[in-house]
């Protein structure tokens, strides 16, 4: 079993665009934006994306709607897990901000909101199925080595930000998918910057959280926090090599939340829109997770059901309670599994 503290030490069908954030990169100046983001900062306007058709873009931490630096400094912990296992959305991320001391842009979390992340029903993962308003990963080939980490598990590898309000909606289920696997602990509760598009999006942060699975390992990293000081977000933590080479390799434009599942498949941006959220409180999301009817469930629920299908294929169809779901086995169909 591996045990992963995330701590301060540290397509195949018809596919919308997904919206993503511009990831902070060393000396580079970045801006958020609904219609996507890059590294070298996509000049995509928050109000064109969201008359964007298309849903996923990427956030480019050089295009926001407050200019950002970012600095990443902090060193990122990898986490071993043992084994007992539209329009555009994304951000960029920049270098120059402080380095944080802890985490100032987060809360304790609700242990009401923890349960109910890890306690979704079946029935429920079931009636929500594949909506199409939910983006599915990118299939890299089954010709595509496995990464595996050193207990011998698939990798999950996540790169964000809090600032990020697609890193914001992708957590949500991310988190959920993969509480089907492992346990979290340690969660905290943040919220997207009120300076950009969808503004002070509530939502979960793995920093300083633990991740413990029998069958996956999870690697995350939050670059950089919510908060400014000088006009810049505090640095959180950075990208190991291992973790940079992955992001170099199938991110080319720098854009998060950036997700990689075992070297086989790839989500860059949001895999809905954070609009679904809007308004919405931490604890108003969690509770209507298991309402298979809700817009909140068929939205994280119809996402974590993609990342599900993804990790079970990379973990052999493990657990088999998981895999035997009519929706995960028909969803590992669509992705080529």
């Amino acid at each position: 079993m591996s045990k992963s503290t995330l701590g301060p030490t540290s397509r195949q069908a018809p596919r919308r665009p997904r919206t993503t954030t511009p990831r902070p990169s060393s000396g580079r100046k970045v801006k958020s934006t609904a219609a996507g983001t890059t590294r070298s900062a996509r000049q995509a306007s928050a109000s064109a994306s969201a008359n964007s058709p298309s849903f996923r873009s990427r956030h480019p931490v050089v295009t926001a709607l407050v200019p950002v630096f970012l600095v990443i400094a902090a060193i990122v912990t990898m986490v071993v897990i043992k084994a007992g296992g539209g329009s555009p959305s994304a951000s960029t991320l920049t270098r120059g901000g402080p380095a944080a001391t802890g985490d100032p842009g987060t809360t304790t979390l609700a242990p009401g909101i923890a349960t109910s992340i890890a306690s979704v029903a079946p029935s429920t993962f079931d009636a929500v199925g594949s909506p199409g308003s939910v983006v599915p990963p990118t299939s890299l080939g089954s010709g595509s080595q496995i990464l595996r980490g050193t207990d011998g598990l698939p990798v999950v590898t996540y790169v964000g930000a809090e600032y990020c309000p697609y890193c914001a909606a992708e957590r949500w289920a991310l988190a959920v998918a993969l509480s089907r696997f492992g346990t979290f602990s340690h969660l905290s509760g943040t919220q997207s910057s009120g300076a950009d598009v969808y503004p002070n999006t509530q939502t979960l942060s793995f920093y300083g959280s633990t991740y413990s699975s029998p069958y996956v390992e999870l690697d995350a990293v939050e670059e950089a926090s919510n908060r400014q000081v000088g006009g810049t977000y505090q640095t959180l933590q950075q990208p190991t090599a291992r973790e940079s080479a992955l992001v170099s390799r199938y991110d080319t434009q720098g854009s998060i939340p950036f997700l990689d599942i075992g070297n086989r498949y790839v989500i860059n941006g949001a895999s809905f829109s954070p609009q679904v959220l809007q308004g919405l409180s931490r604890a108003q999301i969690a509770s209507q997770l298991n309402d298979p009817a809700s817009p909140v469930a068929q939205a994280i629920d119809g996402a974590a059901n993609q990342i599900t299908a993804a990790i079970a294929t990379v973990a052999g169809n493990q657990p088999s309670s998981v895999s035997s779901s009519p929706a995960i086995a028909a969803i590992e169909k669509s992705l080529g599994a």
